[in-house]
């Protein structure tokens, strides 16, 4: 029996897996080897890693966990879950199945882009969700923000460190009262009417086609899609979830445990705010609570 098995291998599973392996405990990590961050061409903000391949510091870091010989990764997707604190099983698609005393739960969240052509091709090269993580490359170009709710607005006030012509565009869907001529007033351009077509070339967007046939030409925009968990578990052994404008998140306390005993959640799983560097702190300290819990102080 494994001490903890973390079910998903991106940058919160690994760098807790990396933290118990060091402590000694045996872990397996389980991953589908689909990460979030897949589309996305670099990471940003990451000491020493800036601009890297999201996938190229995830096999850095898997390299990292496995020159220790307490850790084992398989990739298999985990479809089932059961049993309490030191003895719980998890079963995957394939029907193996991974006893630990422990469990991580760090498998994400997947984006649920909107209906609209092109928008899936640009995501993650020139429409962006972050940016900090992604502005910067698509900087003193005409740029876009894709409406989705009243959260979106506090966004356009964030967006001048990176351009002064910005068009929000509301995709069908009203705004608060008096908005509108409020964000004119600060110089953003509001297009109503809903958007039919991103327009690029190999994922560099160029524009955007309305449902009226107009053309805008933009060089970017910036976009919040809704997100579901990536898997079902913590649904299936009743795990606590709160919801935040996006989407579900797993509820944890400070030691970063679920509301089931010798459950521990971490990444964008755990929480409304989503980065790598954050992925990377709820990592820690969940493998810290994880170890722990183990030696009987939580």
């Amino acid at each position: 029996m494994d001490d903890v098995v973390i079910v998903g291998g991106s940058f919160a599973g690994l760098t807790a897996a990396m933290h118990l392996v060091r402590a000694r405990r045996r872990v397996t990590i389980l991953d589908t080897d689909l990460p979030r961050n897949r589309y996305a061409e670099g990471a940003h903000n990451v000491l020493g890693f800036d601009g890297a391949p999201p996938a190229a510091i995830r096999a850095a870091g898997l390299a990292n966990v496995l020159a220790y010989p307490t850790a084992r990764h398989v990739v298999a997707e985990a479809v089932g879950i059961g049993g309490v604190a030191d003895d719980f099983v998890i079963r995957t698609l394939d029907g193996g199945l991974f006893p630990a005393r422990r469990l991580i739960l760090s498998y994400g969240v997947a984006d649920q882009f909107p209906a609209i052509p092109g928008f899936a091709e640009c995501w993650g090269k020139t429409v962006v969700h972050c940016p900090y993580c992604h502005g910067y490359e698509i900087a003193d170009r005409p740029l876009g923000l894709l409406y989705s709710s009243p959260a979106s607005l506090h966004v356009t006030a964030l967006l001048r460190d990176w351009t002064d012509n910005l068009t929000l565009f509301s995709n069908g869907l009203d705004l608060p009262d008096g908005e509108v001529a409020r964000l004119e007033a600060s110089g953003v351009a509001v297009l109503e009417g809903g958007v039919a077509e991103i327009v690029h070339s190999g994922g560099q967007m160029t524009g955007v086609r309305m449902a009226d046939g107009r053309e805008i030409a933009l060089g970017g925009m910036f976009a919040h899609p809704k997100v579901k968990p990536s898997a079902r578990l913590h649904e299936d052994i009743g795990i606590v979830t709160e919801e935040s404008v996006l989407g579900p998140y797993i509820r944890v306390n400070d030691e970063f445990e679920t509301s089931v005993r010798g459950i521990f959640a971490a990444g964008d799983l755990a929480g409304p705010r989503h980065s790598v560097n954050g992925a990377i702190q709820g990592g820690s300290l969940a493998a810290v609570g994880a170890h722990r819990s183990l030696l009987g102080f939580t």
